[in-house]
Parts: C-alpha cells; structure tokens; sequence
C-alpha cells in the first residue's frame, strides 16, 4: 500500500490559502482595539495585572495602548509599503510583547473549566485579547513568504526519536506530582498537611463545587490536566495526531486541522515553560537560603519548598517537552511544494 500526501488547490480558493492579503487587515483592526483597550483600562484606573491577590500597576494600560497603537501604524504602513525590513522587526517586537501580556491565559482557563472565578475580569480579557493579537502579528512579519501555487500537506509521520525520549520526560515528570495530588484527595498526609486540611483549605480559597466534587470522589483536577496535557504531549509526536485514529469513529482517517494541536500546546508552552523555570530558580534559591519560601498553608517553610520542587519540576520539564514537542509537529505537517521530495507518495507502514 502506499500512503500519498494531500495536495491543496491553488491559493485564493480558501481563506486560509488567502492569508496573505487578510491577515495584515486582521492585525491592524486588532491592534486598533488593543490600543483602545488600554487607554480605557488606563483612564479607568483599571489594572491589567495581578501578582496574587495584589493588582499591579494601572499605568500598564497606557503601555497596552502604545504598544497596540505602534502595532497599528506597522500594519497600515505594511499595507501601503510593503513588508519592509524594519516593519518586520517592529512586528516581531510587538508579537513577543503581545505574547508576554498573554501569559497567565491558561490559568484563567484552567479557573474558569471548573467553575470558579477568575481574579479579574479585565485582567482575563487582556491576556486573550494578547493571545489573540500575537499570531496575527507574527503571521503578518511573515506574509511576505507567498504560498506555491500548488502545495502538499505531508504524510503522517512519527518525530524524530530525541523527541520522543523528551516527550517521555515530560510525561514522567507528572508522576510524583499526580502521586502527591492523588494522596491528599485520598485522604493521605504529605508535606505535614491531610488530605482533610488540603480539602479545608481549598473551601477556604474559594473552590468551586466541580472542584469541590472532584476531590470528594478522590479526583483532583489538575492531575486530569495533566493527563490531558500528556495526552496532547504524545499527539504531537505519533502519527494519530496528524490523522484520527479508529477510535473517533466518524472522524476516523480524516486529516487533523494543524491549528487543533498547536493552538493549546502553544498557549500551554508559553505559559507552562516560563512559570516553571523561573519557579524551579525560584525554589533554588529558596534552598540555598538566598531568598525565604512563603510558607502559605503548610506547616512550615520546609514543607512548602518540597511542594514547589515537586510542582514546579513537572511544570518545568513538560513546558519545556511541550515546547520541542510542538515545534517538531509544525515542522512535519507543514505544507511542501508540490515537486518536494517528501511530497511524493511513500510506503505506509500499515
């Protein structure tokens, strides 16, 4: 048998094949909005960061509006100059400024899944308005690059075997993590606290009764998560991430649209990888009696710095698995000229 790759018609027969000419639109329409967002929220004294429970600064709003307001201006001059070099550097500028304003999305999904609050509604609308803005403009920094008149989408294929044994450490990584979780909702003691205090302290903070639910039936939500998020781990690496597998019955065979796998593991790398690099130099430092771990609910210092190694270690290394993991899927489902090599069909392994 022989498993041939899917070719895609010319451009202009799709809005995804048309991106070129619509996404600098897109971004300058974006960016006009950003910029409004923040002189509101400025005016407004409204903060658009929270550090814990404490806003930051409300001044952070009249640096959203510059910083949309410089976003606008390069996409109009892009579309009345053209895709110039310098254009290009202030794109990608505000892209990873846009990108960094988006971090913390993922917690307030995570938040708001299970029922409960997030701390700011506005605060929450700015890191998806940022999330939103940050592949429009880096898809703008690249519509210069012309898709061919005829492309293929290749093959499934597996990634490369390095990858995999990544992909291993950032699944094994959740296993002392998903071993303390799942001892407290047990009813077990770690880090000095039951499995009873843990519940009392989660009331305490203001859990939602999904949450609430969960950890009476021995369940607790983040370790789901992180199932999921190993599920979605091992996505990006096997060929069923490229194409259904038997059991999703009617999709079964049809081709995975790129942006279902990379959308959330972009948005999980981009948050995952900083919060838990940072939290593992944090916690290093912490042990070297450098800075003083917050004791929070537990016990003592000691007991709180043990949960921050075995938490943030997980978080470290998947974001960072999630991370390589991510951007080998990009590379082997990118679309091929048609004449490329790897176009061509090749022998399938079933």
């Amino acid at each position: 048998m022989v498993s041939a790759a899917v070719t895609t018609k010319a451009p202009g027969r799709g809005w995804r094949q048309r991106w070129p000419r619509w996404v600098g639109p897109a971004a300058a329409l974006w960016a006009a909005g950003y910029a409004g967002f923040g002189l509101v929220c400025a005016l407004r004294g409204a903060p658009l960061l929270y550090l814990g429970p404490t806003p930051g600064p409300s001044a952070l709003g009249w640096v959203v509006a510059v910083v949309g307001s410089v976003a606008a201006a390069t996409c109009h001059a892009v579309g009345r100059l053209g895709l110039r070099p310098a254009l290009r550097v202030v794109l990608w500028a505000t892209c990873l400024l846009a990108g960094v304003a988006a971090f913390g999305l993922l917690m307030d999904v995570i938040t708001l899944t299970f029922g409960q609050g997030v701390d700011s509604a506005v605060a929450a609308t700015h890191h998806a308005l940022a999330a939103v803005g940050a592949p429009l403009l880096a898809a703008t920094a690249r519509s210069a690059r012309r898709p061919s008149e005829v492309t293929v989408t290749p093959p499934p294929s597996a990634a490369s075997r390095p990858v995999h044994l990544v992909s291993w450490a950032g699944s094994l990584a959740f296993l002392p993590y998903a071993a303390m979780k799942l001892t407290w909702t047990t009813g077990g003691t770690f880090a000095g606290m039951s499995g009873e205090e843990m519940l009392a302290v989660s009331e305490h903070n203001g859990a939602s009764g999904i949450w609430l639910t969960l950890e009476s039936w021995g369940l607790d939500g983040t370790v789901l998560l992180a199932a999921l998020g190993v599920f979605l781990l091992w996505g990006l690496v096997r060929p069923w991430g490229q194409v259904f597998p038997r059991w999703t019955w009617r999709l079964s065979g049809r081709r995975v649209p790129r942006w279902l796998p990379l959308a959330p593991a972009l948005v999980g790398a981009a948050t995952l990888t900083p919060y838990g690099v940072l939290g593992v130099g944090y916690a290093t430092l912490a042990t070297a009696d450098v800075v003083t771990m917050p004791q929070g609910d537990f016990p003592s210092p000691g007991d709180a710095l043990l949960v921050a190694w075995i938490g943030l270690t997980a978080f470290a290394v998947y974001g960072v698995a999630l991370t390589i993991a991510a951007r080998s899927y990009w590379t082997r489902t990118r679309p091929l000229p048609r004449e490329h090599p790897e176009a061509l069909p090749v022998p399938s392994s079933g």
